[in-house]
């Protein structure tokens, strides 16, 4: 399946036609060295396209398939959500979207017609799930042997020289992107060589940079780097999230954003996180882990984290919580929801860690004063100014207990309503939401903290329109 021939080959056809037709004094033979030369089928010229090839592994969230890749735009539906991808960077969104529950069925439905690019870049309509499958099926399968070197890229510009079978000088020209150096490839035969302009600069896959000076030096360093890194030729997103990730940055965040506690625990395809409900783990300097139950009773442990990128491991061991006991992967480690999130996997077993900490990793502040503060004790409705209206009545009696899973209960004696709570954004802000539940509905908006002291908290709110302005102050007991 080639595609036509692109603007490259174009102009490679018309300047052969031009200079054999019409032969001009000003062209002169040229004798260039073997080593600078790139001919039909020689093994450099085969390891400049594998090196050049589509790599069409990284949608594969999207199709599934190694040899090929959706042409973006594409819309698509993430477990029921519309997703328009229009860059590479939004193919996060889908996978944010997959990884908000471990024990639901993901399913992501495409919006055809689409069109794929294959390998040689050339390009087919794909108008079903049916023939998208069926093109996929061409493909090597996960992590299989394929041709395409993913490990080492080219530095554009490169020019080249064409020169035709009497090794005379033909045109000169400069390709300033894969497909362009791959189409120039593929249109060499018989009567047509290409010689590169020399130094030209690769990039391996540690990001350093080689300087070439000859065609034996290319294909050395090609060779040398084919399996030099993990193509990621999967269908499993996740597998790379921890990219960055570094020891220093995590141990930094443990220690800063205590406590944490379990939001998820799978084990053996066993959900356990209910049996840790109420549970703080603070992280320690010096490797000292301590586990608190919901009565107060403290286990002291260990923690270690070693590693670099996505080979991070978290090893971690508590008297008596056996669950907890092993070398795990560091998976991911995501802020969301005005707290952070540390995802552990040893296969398909789970553990994440949560923690309410705004900022972590060097920040804090006012942010880890408001979750301290709120956390610790039992508030009730000092004040409640409905846009001037002195509403505090309404909440006498009222008791709030904010936990540090991001949940609070409220009750009055009689009735107990559970709502949520998260702190968000640079200038501090209480976000309320207790559903349709009277009176507490009032309270669901994003609060500006105004005064944020260990015994109270004012918070304001100021309505779009009219500019209304609401008071909310909460004191512990």
């Amino acid at each position: 399946m080639k595609s036509t021939l692109k603007t490259i080959s174009l102009l490679l056809i018309a300047s052969l036609m031009v200079f054999t037709s019409c032969r001009t004094e000003e062209i002169e033979e040229i004798n260039t060295p073997n080593n600078e030369v790139i001919g039909l089928n020689s093994k450099i010229s085969t390891l400049i396209q594998q090196t050049t090839t589509n790599d069409g592994s990284y949608d594969n969230i999207i199709d599934g398939a190694n040899c090929f890749d959706v042409q973006l735009p594409v819309t698509v539906i993430a477990n029921g959500i519309e997703v328009v991808v229009n860059t590479e960077e939004d193919l996060d969104i889908i996978e944010d979207i997959f990884d908000e529950s471990s024990s639901d069925t993901d399913t992501l439905e495409i919006q055809f017609p689409i069109t794929i690019i294959l390998e040689d870049y050339s390009t087919m309509v794909i108008n079903s799930q049916e023939e998208l499958n069926a093109a996929a099926i061409q493909c090597p399968g996960e992590n299989e042997e394929d041709d395409d070197i993913e490990c080492i890229d080219f530095q554009y510009p490169i020019t080249a020289a064409i020169y035709d079978a009497n090794n005379e000088l033909i045109d000169t020209v400069t390709v300033n992107n894969d497909e362009e150096l791959y189409d120039l490839i593929d249109e060499i035969d018989e009567e047509l060589i290409i010689a590169f302009n020399f130094p030209i600069t690769v990039i391996l896959s540690d990001g350093t940079t080689v300087v070439i000076n000859d065609l034996d030096e290319l294909e050395d360093v090609i060779e040398n780097a084919e399996d030099d890194c993990d193509e990621d030729d999967d269908n499993d997103p996740n597998d790379d999230d921890c990219e960055d990730c570094t020891v220093a940055a995590l141990e930094e965040l443990l220690i800063e954003c205590n406590p944490w506690y379990v939001d998820k625990l799978e084990i053996d395809d066993e959900d356990l996180e209910d049996e840790y409900d109420g549970y703080l783990f603070h992280f320690l300097e010096e490797g000292v882990l301590v586990a608190e139950d919901n009565s107060g009773n403290e286990t002291t442990g260990t923690w270690e984290a070693t590693g670099t990128g996505n080979e991070i491991i978290v090893s971690l061991s508590i008297t008596d919580l056996s669950d907890f006991n092993a070398d795990w992967n560091l998976h991911e480690v995501e802020e969301e929801n005005g707290g952070w999130s540390v995802d552990l996997r040893i296969g398909d077993n789970r553990l994440e860690f949560r923690s309410n900490c705004n900022g972590g990793g060097g920040g804090g502040g006012n942010e880890g004063d408001l979750a301290d503060y709120i956390t610790d004790g039992i508030w009730i409705v000092a004040a409640y100014l409905d846009d001037g209206n002195n509403e505090t009545s309404d909440y006498n009696g009222w008791e709030f207990d904010f936990l540090i899973d991001g949940t609070v209960e409220a009750s009055n004696g009689s009735d107990t309503i559970e709502g949520s709570w998260s702190v968000i954004g640079e200038d501090l802000e209480l976000v309320l939401e207790f559903g349709d539940n009277m009176p507490l509905d009032e309270f669901n908006d994003e609060w500006d903290v105004i005064d944020l002291e260990e015994m109270r908290i004012e918070l304001q709110d100021v309505s779009g329109g009219g500019g209304g302005t609401d008071t909310l102050v909460f004191e512990k007991l």
